[in-house]
């Protein structure tokens, strides 16, 4: 079966460390695959809240994630801490891919990496709405891996 391969970004625009909890640990004693989505969504609320935004307004529209991916590298245990590093690729009319890298924050280790497919919609019509052109200059050509 081929594997899921998830390349990184030249560039990241934003880093947040975020806490194991024990809730996020399953049954055989490390992070639980479940959970990494959920540290993703903090790791993105924070992106967003970092640059002025809110999930439900981005340059008046919302966002929806369309899609994930996940390639697990190594172990995580209850009361590590991981460094979660966040880039933007593969732009188009409506979106972007947030790519995640999810690393150790004492040994450096990657731990994870995520991508998360997002798209922008207003709320108001229930409907896709085109990426507003004001978010795309926050990030300078050179950060935006990949982006056109």
């Amino acid at each position: 079966m081929a594997r899921i391969q998830i390349p990184l970004p030249e560039t990241f625009v934003f880093e947040t460390a975020l806490d194991i909890r024990i809730g996020d640990i399953n049954y055989g004693g490390h992070l639980a695959n479940d959970a990494i989505l959920r540290l993703a969504h903090e790791a993105r609320l924070r992106f967003f809240k970092a640059y002025g935004y809110t999930e439900l307004d981005v340059e008046g529209h919302g966002i929806i994630m369309t899609d994930a991916a996940i390639v697990y590298k190594a172990e995580v245990f209850h009361g590590e801490n991981l460094i979660f590093r966040l880039g933007l690729t593969d732009p188009n009319k409506y979106g972007f891919d947030l790519v995640y890298q999810a690393s150790h924050d004492k040994t450096g280790q990657e731990v994870a990496r995520l991508k998360t497919g997002i798209v922008f919609f207003d709320y108001g019509k229930r409907k896709i709405a085109p990426m507003p052109d004001m978010f795309m200059t926050r990030f300078p050509r050179e950060q935006q891996g990949g982006m056109a």
